[in-house]
Parts: C-alpha cells; structure tokens; sequence
C-alpha cells in the first residue's frame, strides 16, 4: 500500500466514527469499531472492516444497519476525504476477534487435556 493510500485510509477510518456511533446508538449495537480500511490503488473503492461489541444487536444487524445508511456516510466520508471521487464504501465483518477467541478456547483446552493426561484433576 502506498501512503497516499495509507493517509486516505486513515482518514476515512476517522472519518467514519460518527456516523457509526449513531447508528450503534441507533440499533443498540454496543460499540462498533472500524478495525482496518483498505483502500484500491485507484482510490475508487474502500474496504472497510467493522466489529461490534457490547451491544444487543449482532454484527449482520450492524452491516444491514450500515448498508441502509451507506449513501449518508459516504457523503459524510466525501466532506472529510479531499479527493476528486468520494470512494466507494464496501464494509465487512473483521473475523479477528472470531480467530482470536477460537485460538484462546484451544489453548484452553489444551491445558485442560494436559492436566487431565498428567493426572491433575483441579483446574
């Protein structure tokens, strides 16, 4: 990634915190966090990935949620964003914090057999 895609990406990343905290007021989706942007090299297209925590909606609310505003926070992007084209926003659910949990339960459970294979019964 070059830096100018870097610098468009992390404005649009900041660029995106209010309209995403409304929304999550909105829906009660706890707190969602735009975790990466990705930007093409043309600058045309944005991929931006989300998770939400803490709230009562789940993250496929939090995208449907997203998709029926994308027209407004694009043109909120677009005010902050000095470019010819406001870009193309595509947003995704960031599986990280999936991967990371699966990860911790397998170590988890792994410390759980080692105990039980050397006789440790006490967690």
């Amino acid at each position: 990634m070059s830096i100018r895609t870097e610098k468009v990406a992390s404005v649009i990343m900041e660029a995106l915190s209010e309209p995403l905290r409304k929304i999550a007021s909105e829906i009660r989706a706890g707190l969602i966090t735009v975790t990466s942007v990705k930007m093409s090299p043309d600058l045309q297209i944005a991929k931006v990935y989300v998770s939400a925590i803490g709230g009562k909606a789940s993250i496929a609310d939090v995208l449907q949620a997203i998709d029926a505003e994308k027209h407004i926070i694009r043109k909120h992007v677009a005010s902050a964003v000095q470019l010819r084209f406001a870009p193309e926003l595509r947003f995704f659910r960031d599986e990280t914090m999936d991967a990371m949990e699966q990860i911790q339960q397998l170590v988890e459970q792994t410390k759980k057999n080692d105990r039980l294979r050397d006789g440790h019964t006490s967690e």
